[in-house]
């Protein structure tokens, strides 16, 4: 086998991971739904998967970079996959074992989940760019990585809205085909990069004591911030479509009391706008700047949040989704704002790499470590979704947005002044 072909079938791999870290990762969304009615539990309390997931980014975030400089990318990831098997596992239990135990087993196995998504995020972006040998050809493979992930997203929350049915009588043990079909992507991904070559760069190790050279840098500082308040736009917009929508008009907090396969068809059009939007960013990202891109889009995410909440319910638009059973199009009638909410799957789709290029420019010796710290604030998803949770139980959903609407206002702040550095021109 020549050299390009072993480079090609890492890349092929690599790619693989991108899309799996997705399925795995949207999963907990949909999961909140049947925990919300298996369980009774609030809207505080269903998105414990997602709290499970994400607070182990701020446990692994940092480990995980010492993983991949002890043992390279290659072991670290069959480090991650074999925990991630683990953890689909123990989630596939929770649906099999007494209810009085099955709140707390789930929570287990999310959060050995959320250690798998943290190593092989950390492995995932850096392989790609250094297999594209770095620059515009690195950048052009993780946009690719990232169609398969918003990709992966749609697929999961279809697969999740048809399982579910009617959310009144959902059970955890009625996401075991996903479950399984997220089992077997951990043990297909495991074999093959088992026996995938990967040329290893050399690793300098960790050294957490650059942690505090790296916070004295004010515009990292606040760029961290931003990823923390991020992940509150990009979870907390779709993850509560789909509450509201699903939720009974009777319910503590009404909903619209939608059919759930259809709202799960109706949600995965906010990641098949992230689809296209990742398409567009990786188009046109070498010719405008992170600075001009993230204000773009943070203005428009605050008058996509602010139009959503505030427009009339009952003027309605259809939404496209697709009868996989029957290879069929259909629409779906949605409230107004709803649909301003899905567009917002645009913006959030170039947040993410946006901030960390402005957050990281001019580290030098402090990038590797501002790398992991970023991971870490991924938690911000757990905080910020629970904020909203939170808000939405003791008002309604379309109030809870508050929360996303002052999450884009601060990414607005930062890509204005925030991520200004002493040495910048613009």
């Amino acid at each position: 086998m020549s050299q390009q072909k072993k480079q090609w079938g890492a890349i092929i791999i690599m790619i693989a991971l991108f899309a799996m870290i997705a399925f795995v990762t949207n999963l907990c969304s949909p999961m909140a739904v049947i925990v919300k009615n298996d369980f009774g539990a609030s809207n505080v309390l269903s998105q414990i998967g997602n709290y499970g997931n994400f607070i182990a980014y701020l446990v692994m975030g940092i480990p995980a970079g010492m993983l991949i400089a002890k043992f390279g990318y290659k072991k670290t990831a069959l480090i991650g996959l074999f925990v991630g098997i683990i953890g689909i596992l123990v989630q596939w239990m929770s649906g099999h074992v007494g209810k009085e135990s099955a709140f707390l087993v789930y929570l287990i196995g999310a959060f050995i989940s959320g250690f798998t998504m943290c190593i092989l995020n950390c492995v995932v972006n850096p392989m790609l760019n250094l297999l594209g040998g770095g620059g515009n050809k690195g950048n052009q493979l993780i946009q690719i990585g990232g169609v398969f992930n918003s990709s992966a997203a749609v697929a999961v929350y279809i697969i999740m809205g048809a399982l579910i049915g009617d959310a009144a009588k959902a059970h955890i043990a009625d996401a075991t085909p996903a479950l399984m079909i997220a089992l077997a992507i951990f043990i297909i991904g495991f074999i093959g990069i088992l026996f995938t070559k990967i040329e290893e760069p050399e690793q300098a190790p960790v050294d957490t004591s650059l942690i505090k050279g790296a916070l004295k840098y004010r515009h990292f500082v606040l760029g961290i911030l931003a990823i923390f308040l991020y992940m509150g736009i990009e979870v907390g917009t779709p993850t509560y479509i789909l509450q509201y929508l699903s939720s009974a008009p009777d319910a503590a907090t009404p909903g619209l009391g939608m059919d759930a396969g259809i709202v799960g068809l109706i949600v995965a059009v906010y990641w098949l706008m992230m689809l296209i939007g990742r398409f567009v960013g990786g188009a046109i990202g070498g010719k405008i700047s992170s600075r001009t891109m993230i204000t773009t889009v943070s203005i428009a995410s605050l008058v996509l949040v602010a139009f959503g909440m505030f427009a009339p319910a009952d003027i309605t638009v259809n939404v496209p989704g697709i009868d996989w059973a029957k290879l069929e199009l259909i629409w779906a009638q949605v409230p107004i704002g709803i649909f301003a909410f899905l567009l917002v799957g645009l913006c959030t789709s170039v947040m993410w790499g946006g901030i960390f290029n402005m957050a990281v420019e001019g580290l030098g010796k402090y990038t590797a470590i501002a790398s992991g710290m970023f991971m870490t604030m991924v938690f911000g998803c757990a905080v910020m979704v629970a904020i909203q949770g939170w808000l939405a139980d003791i008002t309604d959903y379309m109030t809870s947005y508050w929360v996303v609407l002052f999450c884009a206002g601060y990414i607005l702040f930062y890509a204005l002044i925030g991520s200004k550095t002493d040495h910048s021109k613009k």
